[in-house]
């Protein structure tokens, strides 16, 4: 890869990106958060159940046992967890299942199942700490009575294709299994339970990362029944049986539900906005000036690339909302409707938007999944640099076509201008940042 020149700083301005990128991955870094926000007297003997799941429930069991056998040992130490493909950790007393994400399989039924089971038979005097992060509720794939995991399977394909967003594709889906909305606590009840949460969407509502496992949200399942029908999605009969049907326990579908459990404890321990303040850090240390622009933006990723070249044009012109250098920091989830025959990829399709709009000297942009993971490709995203169009065009691409196709993986991989980092064990959801100087 080129060195696209350098900003009015002491870094090069996609040196400054990438480091900005890792610090907002790191921050979000469960292994040192978990023994932190736990300590040492968590451990006093009482025996501990582990119920997880998620894209960082691994590295967080981990975390678990290191931190237990820290402590000295004291109280049996129990459990499994669920994540992702690729995303297993090796640990000595907590199972680590593996599965499908982001449409489920039936590898996320069967380990779903045994953390239900290992829920159901808590013992006496046993407690419950759960570990809840991004991408849980694709892995927590319980089919309800009378569905099937190709129901759950229909829908997921359908709500993803839609570019619904993240909160409408939980709500659903906290309504179409067992173990979300509240069904491991229901299952673990009466132990307590305490839960620590690495937060991928909005808000950082508990109810909706992960669909809710250990909290049921304030929706019913007409709410689900109607974000179906404004996307326009057909689902099999059954799930549309089953969300006109009354809510268990005597409630009635159109009743709101909240809380399950006597005693549960919700901690979100890693949030969008603590890496956003990480990135910004970085950028002052270089003499750059961070302005964060909010952790929770959704839409139509190329809408929101246009904003973004937008803001950067202004700042350009008429140094306003501040003057260069400066560098812009998002957060959040944007979504692509897929209508060509590329994958997607939220980052790559912003980028691409960006790089269209955006002014063509001493502009910069880098936007990443903070999992390692953009849309449907193993890649964690992209950096634009002010010649990225001229050098496509030297190579024969056209950004365009791509956007159109919702090809950007295939047009960054062709200029060398991808983020790749493995999976990170980690999901605080999109960063981005933009780096105008």
């Amino acid at each position: 890869m080129n060195t696209h020149g350098d900003t009015a700083v002491a870094v090069p301005a996609e040196t400054l990106l990438r480091r900005m990128f890792t610090a907002a991955v790191t921050a979000a870094d469960p292994g040192p958060r978990v023994p932190e926000v736990l300590g040492t007297s968590y451990w006093d003997g009482t025996p501990t159940l582990v119920l997880g799941a998620g894209k960082a429930a691994a590295r967080m069991a981990r975390s678990v046992e290191l931190a237990h056998r820290a402590a000295g040992g004291h109280g049996t130490l129990r459990g499994a967890v669920v994540t992702r493909y690729g995303h297993r950790v090796a640990c000595g007393r907590i199972e680590v299942h593996e599965a499908a994400h982001p449409v489920s399989d039936g590898a996320g039924v069967r380990a779903t199942r045994r953390l239900l089971d290992l829920a159901r038979a808590a013992g006496p005097g046993e407690r419950v700490l759960g570990l809840v992060s991004g991408g849980a509720s694709a892995l927590l794939a319980a089919p309800a009575p009378g569905l099937t995991l190709e129901d759950e399977q229909a829908v997921a394909a359908g709500l993803l294709a839609s570019g619904a967003p993240i909160d409408e594709i939980n709500l659903v889906r906290r309504h179409l299994s067992e173990a979300r909305n509240g069904g491991l606590a229901r299952a673990c009840a009466p132990a307590p339970a305490r839960v620590l949460l690495i937060s991928d969407v909005p808000g950082d509502d508990p109810a909706t990362i992960g669909s809710g496992p250990f909290l049921a949200g304030g929706t019913t399942r007409a709410d689900a029944a109607a974000v179906l029908a404004r996307r326009g999605i057909t689902v099999p009969s059954a799930v549309d049986r089953h969300l006109a049907e009354s809510m268990p326990a005597g409630g009635r579908a159109g009743e709101r539900t909240s809380g399950c459990a006597p005693d549960v404890r919700h901690e979100v321990i890693a949030a969008p906005r603590r890496s956003l303040e990480a990135a910004a850090e970085i950028a002052r240390a270089a003499g750059v000036t961070p302005v964060i622009l909010g952790d929770a933006w959704e839409g139509e990723s190329r809408e929101v690339g246009r904003v973004l070249a937008g803001i950067a044009a202004e700042i350009r012109r008429h140094g306003r909302p501040a003057t260069p250098p400066c560098v812009l920091l998002t957060g959040g989830e944007t979504t692509v409707t897929l209508r060509g025959r590329g994958v997607g990829g939220p980052n790559v399709e912003l980028l691409l938007a960006f790089a269209l709009a955006a002014p063509r000297e001493r502009v910069w942009a880098v936007a990443g999944d903070t999992d390692g993971v953009d849309g449907a490709a193993e890649v964690a995203g992209a950096v634009v640099t002010p010649d990225t169009l001229a050098r496509a065009e030297h190579l024969g691409l056209d950004a365009r076509a791509a956007l159109s196709d919702n090809d950007g993986h295939a047009f960054f991989a062709a200029l060398g201008d991808q983020v790749l980092t493995g999976p990170t064990l980690t999901n605080v959801n999109d960063f981005r940042a933009v780096l105008v100087s």
